[in-house]
């Protein structure tokens, strides 16, 4: 049995026995004890979680005093002015949450097979695929299960979690990051291309090492002052660059190609009409520079809710089938 597995199978008999077993808890419900010790830490009062929870203090109280006898343990430290947990209490609060939040998978994961998934997932987009080429899949998944929303965010940068309360992320490039959970799922060739005005700047019999001589622009977000391309059989070629424009925005770095600034590296996908049209033309076409992979990135936890794992299994099926992206 695969180790998450086994924990969540633990946790769920835990909790189970929390619901059945009330002799030792006056009665009381162990796993509602738990969530009032949780909410008068959140709430930093007996009171506020009193509010809270629709109840009465003395009730929240009896409540405390019920985990605390079953424990064995001093949780809280209270004065007249204020409350704080004791060491045994920190302890317990992590357990506690732990068990919390295995509870409240546990239940979504058994309702999965009778109610469709609701709620609200934020995922941050990189701009150039959230306007276009991962807008298909979405909206598939968004039509499919009426009771699920996505706040859709664009940035071409590192997701923050935590502070942004996000659900995941489509990130383009490697990840370094080693407490997030990164799936690879596609690989985005990229090209060199320019205008017919700067291709001309070329001699019809160039060598690769020549494109060092053009006008160039760059996408600060994976090239800015270097060129590394390879070639068919495997050999390499480098070479310095000092861009006359440099930018984070792919769209903006296709426009300024397109108005004839400068040679640049572009993701096949987003210029492939311009190549078809004759906007731009491929340089060195026996030349690429070498492909980004793309993840989807995500933090880890122990069990995910059913609008995360639907939506993770959708993009993952949907990625290599995208038009421009390479199957990882």
């Amino acid at each position: 049995m695969p180790v998450v597995a086994a924990v969540v199978g633990l946790n769920a008999e835990l909790l189970y026995a929390a619901r059945m077993n009330k002799d030792l808890f006056g009665g009381s419900d162990r796993l509602a004890l738990m969530q009032t010790f949780v909410r008068i830490v959140e709430a930093g009062s007996l009171s506020a979680a009193a509010d809270q929870l629709g109840t009465t203090q003395p009730t929240v109280s009896r409540r405390l005093q019920a985990l605390e006898r079953a424990l064995g343990l001093r949780l809280l430290q209270r004065s007249t002015h204020e409350m704080t947990l004791t060491a045994d209490g920190e302890r317990c609060l992590g357990h506690v949450r732990a068990l919390l939040a295995t509870w409240a998978g546990l239940e979504e994961d058994m309702q999965e097979a009778q109610v469709a998934p609701q709620g609200t997932l934020r995922v941050l987009v990189p701009h150039a695929f959230g306007q276009d080429q991962l807008v298909g899949p979405l909206v598939a998944l968004l039509q499919r299960y009426p009771g699920l929303s996505v706040e859709w965010l664009l940035q071409d940068r590192w997701p923050d979690f935590a502070g942004e309360h996000l659900d995941c992320a489509v990130h383009v490039g490697q990840v370094s990051d080693p407490g997030v959970v990164a799936r690879h799922v596609a690989e985005v060739p990229r090209i060199v291309v320019a205008a017919p005005g700067v291709a001309a700047l070329l001699p019809a019999s160039a060598e690769v090492e020549a494109l060092r001589s053009l006008p160039w622009l760059a996408l600060r977000t994976y090239y800015r002052d270097e060129v590394v391309l390879t070639g068919r059989e495997g050999t390499h070629c480098r070479f310095p660059v000092r861009p006359r424009m440099s930018t984070d925005s792919l769209h903006a770095l296709r426009n300024a190609a397109l108005a004839g600034l400068g040679a640049a590296i572009m993701s096949a996908w987003l210029v492939r009409d311009d190549l078809a049209a004759g906007r731009l033309v491929q340089l060195m076409p026996a030349w690429q520079a070498p492909s980004l992979p793309v993840y989807l990135v995500y933090p880890q936890a122990q069990f995910y809710p059913a609008r995360l794992r639907l939506f993770l299994q959708a993009m993952r099926e949907a990625m290599p089938d995208v038009a421009g992206m390479l199957a990882r």
